[in-house]
């Protein structure tokens, strides 16, 4: 099933991006902000990705992508870093606009925050010899003290909306990592990370996925705060 990770991809994208024109949402008055917010989060994860994968760290399996590559990456991994951010902020913002309410005090966002950037600090000083780990929890630890103190709000938003987006990235990424069909999309070297799984998916992958996302939200909402 060659076309797999393509699926995925652009599944993940079909719904988010056709709600986009929604009268009400108007989602696509962001595509500005968002899109260059992709490209910037691009620039940091996709050198990354590439240099995790000639080190062995990760790879894919070639039994579920078209076979077309650039930079040692398979065409549909670079589609991830589009597809997966835009359905993400989509969501946010989507949830915000029918639930505004959706927030967290200020206190309580600060101590989660806090306790976050404690716990990713330690987490990735105990294991740096594990590449995945160290690199991944060092990263969330340092944009969450950047969010935290440009935009405490924002980060009392995202704790909420994050929560559900984890429904269907435990859907999308257990695909990826062997839920439900018979090999994993793409496999970890498991001496480079905690071994620690949550079904299939390396619980370091939850702590990427939360740097992403929060990476293109804060860099959306930074460029449309200048607009105002």
């Amino acid at each position: 099933m060659y076309y797999l990770y393509l699926l995925l991809n652009l599944g993940s994208l079909s719904i988010p991006f056709l709600f986009s024109f929604h009268p009400k949402l108007k989602f696509y008055k962001y595509w500005k902000s968002l899109f260059l917010g992709i490209a910037i989060s691009m620039l940091i994860f996709i050198p990354w990705d590439i240099v995790f994968t000639l080190k062995n760290i990760w790879g894919f399996n070639g039994d579920y992508f078209l076979g077309v590559k650039l930079f040692y990456l398979p065409i549909e991994e670079w589609l991830f870093f589009i597809c997966i951010p835009y359905a993400c902020v989509f969501t946010h913002f989507a949830l915000l606009y029918y639930l505004p309410n959706m927030k967290l005090p200020k206190h309580i966002s600060k101590i989660i925050s806090y306790l976050l950037i404690t716990s990713f600090l330690l987490i990735a000083i105990i294991h740096f010899n594990k590449w995945y780990t160290f690199v991944n929890f060092l990263l969330a630890a340092i944009l969450t003290v950047i969010v935290l103190t440009k935009n405490l709000r924002l980060l009392s938003e995202f704790y909420l909306t994050f929560l559900v987006m984890l429904i269907p990235f435990f859907i999308v990424n257990g695909i990826l990592t062997g839920s439900f069909i018979e090999n994993e999309v793409v496999w970890y070297n498991n001496t480079e990370n905690l071994g620690i799984r949550l079904f299939t998916i390396p619980i370091e992958d939850t702590v990427y996925a939360f740097t992403l996302i929060l990476l293109n939200i804060f860099i959306v909402k930074t460029l449309e705060n200048k607009k105002t």
